[in-house]
């Protein structure tokens, strides 16, 4: 659960300066700023970046479901064989 909580955060936060960045050079280019198309932009590029950048603490993620998917397919096929013999 810590590794899901960990991705979702750094997630968030680069989200959140891809904003950040894509608002000011907005900003700073036009001089208004598309509060709509900043947000597309930066979802790209946050999307992308994460993929890069966040690659390490998804992949902790990744170990930690296949983790606890083993332990539940053991527990299930115990179960299994105690049904069986009985």
């Amino acid at each position: 659960m810590k590794e899901l909580l960990v991705y979702t955060a750094l997630r968030l936060v680069l989200l959140a300066a891809s904003f950040g960045i894509v608002a000011g050079l907005w900003i700073a280019v036009t001089g208004g700023v598309s509060v709509f198309w900043c947000l597309v932009i930066a979802f790209v590029i946050s999307g992308i970046g994460s993929y890069y950048v966040l690659n390490p603490q998804r992949e902790a993620f990744a170990r930690r479901v296949e983790e606890r998917a083993s332990r539940a397919t053991a527990r299930f096929d115990e179960m299994k064989a105690r049904e069986d013999r009985d």
